[in-house]
């Protein structure tokens, strides 16, 4: 068991001033792995403290400079590679094998990447009389989910420390021990004291002690809509910048002459990955009215595929849910869409048989679903696929863009020529064309209520950066 005593503050692991603990369970076998201080408001604002004093030399730092250090953060972590495989798919429950190639391959990627990146930036370029330059934004309070932990704390505090920001992180309270390994990572590269602060609590207290202090200067947030919102308010008080990456309902779109064998194995695939537990995850297809039965079929088959179970053992491709709290959540939105009239085609609200221990959820599939139904317009977060069917394209394009959200999907065609002309109709962020695969040089986020600004890659350093033009005077 891991137990986790202080937080990392100004360089140093020191003693919380909240004196209360929060356990950290594992999802397979409900049983306690860890435990992490319960910080409060005082905690939030000695890291800010210590960010805000670190900031005016750390931000001066060469982009040689920064990039040493990402890359001892990336190598440290590397060292560390199987050890945080093995703990985050305790955390959260994605199987072992995919926990490492995702869970940890992709933030390895995302610092070793900012570590290149910030050396070969355009920092500076002229226009007209002015030299524009790119300075960092200041203080960044990161606050990050528990479904893919390590993944968005990369992206978030890699970036932040490319532009030459400091950090305050707070992890999720669910899936937090693996931020405690990137902490002791940045002491072992020897970051200068106060870059870089981990603290950690339950989100209404000290996310909002964050937010609200007047020197953080931004915001990056991945959660929930509705505790976007409440962030968004809150940040409001002392303008602050904020970029969210909230919810999903992606929509995953089947042309009719598109390969509906492969469009179906792709779509579940991204709806089921990780228990369902993704924001973009594709969890509704929509499909010609005339292709329905073919396609139920081919989901029915494709789903029963998913072997649940154990995510530290082989055979599991869907391991738990991240909490009991969570588990319940998408049992009640299983039981919604048979209320709704949703034709349920497998799966169910029962536990996967031999699985009453742990907060297992069977892979399911609706047919028939209606666009406007409670399954089909809110975020489930659990491996449940909606089948929509359609009359002609423009339908299509209609229910797709019909919900509050806009941050992933898909579209399949007999060409990728069809798809992309349908992809560009469509209102969200990122769009995989008969199954193009995730890119994490791209810019990842969404439109309407699946939050503002990007992530990864260089347009994810650009969220971290401010503009200054200086006017030169033009000689005579």
């Amino acid at each position: 068991m891991r137990v986790h005593e202080h937080v990392f503050i100004n360089g140093r692991w020191t003693t919380p001033r909240g004196h209360g603990s929060i356990d950290v369970i594992q999802s397979s076998n409900e049983q306690v792995i860890g435990r992490i201080p319960e910080g409060i408001d005082a905690d939030a604002g000695a890291a800010v403290a210590a960010a805000r004093a670190a900031f005016e030399r750390w931000s001066v730092t060469t982009p040689q400079e920064r990039g040493a250090y990402l890359e001892k953060i990336a190598a440290g972590l590397r060292a560390r590679a199987d050890e945080l495989a093995d703990l985050i798919a305790r955390e959260v429950g994605m199987p072992l094998k995919l926990a490492g190639m995702i869970q940890v391959g992709s933030p390895l990627a995302t610092f070793a990447g900012y570590a290149k990146m910030v050396t070969e930036f355009e920092w500076e370029h002229t226009v007209g009389h002015s030299r524009v330059l790119r300075e960092p934004v200041g203080v960044v309070a990161c606050i990050t989910p528990w479904n893919y932990p390590l993944h968005q704390i990369a992206a978030k505090v890699g970036a932040a420390l490319a532009a030459g920001c400091t950090v305050v992180l707070k992890p999720s309270e669910i899936a937090p021990l693996n931020a405690f390994v990137l902490a002791e990572v940045i002491e072992q590269a020897g970051l200068p004291a106060g870059v870089f602060n981990l603290v950690s609590g339950y989100g209404p207290g000290i996310d909002e002690a964050l937010v609200r202090h007047p020197d953080v200067d931004m915001v990056s947030f991945t959660g929930s809509t509705r505790a976007g919102r409440r962030i968004s308010e809150v940040a409001a008080g002392t303008i602050k910048r904020v970029t969210l990456e909230l919810g999903g309902k992606s929509a995953s779109v089947v042309l009719e002459d598109a390969d509906l064998a492969a469009a179906v194995k792709g779509t579940l695939n991204a709806c089921f990955l990780n228990s369902g537990q993704t924001c973009s995850a594709h969890t509704r297809m929509l499909v010609p009215e005339v292709r329905y039965e073919e396609a139920a079929r081919l989901a029915v088959e494709g789903a029963k595929a998913f072997t649940v179970g154990d995510p530290l053992l082989p055979g599991a491709r869907l391991g738990p849910l991240v909490s009991e709290a969570q588990r319940d959540r998408v049992r009640g939105y299983i039981r919604a869409g048979l209320e709704d009239g949703a034709e349920l085609l497998c799966g169910g609200a029962d536990a996967p048989a031999g699985l009453d221990t742990g907060w297992y959820v069977q892979p399911t599939v609706f047919g028939h679903v209606h666009p406007d139904s409670t399954i089909a317009q809110e975020e489930i977060f659990g491996p449940v696929l909606s089948i929509i069917t359609y009359r002609s394209e423009d339908e299509a394009v209609r229910i797709a863009n019909g919900t509050p959200y806009g941050l992933g999907g898909a579209v399949w065609a007999g060409s990728d020529e069809r798809a992309i002309a349908v992809a560009r109709r469509l209102r969200t962020g990122q769009v995989d064309i008969n199954g193009g695969g995730f890119n994490g040089q791209a810019p990842f986020g969404g439109y309407k209520q699946s939050g503002n600004g990007r992530e990864l890659g260089r347009y994810g350093l650009d969220e971290f950066l401010e503009y200054k033009s200086l006017q030169c005077r033009v000689p005579k």
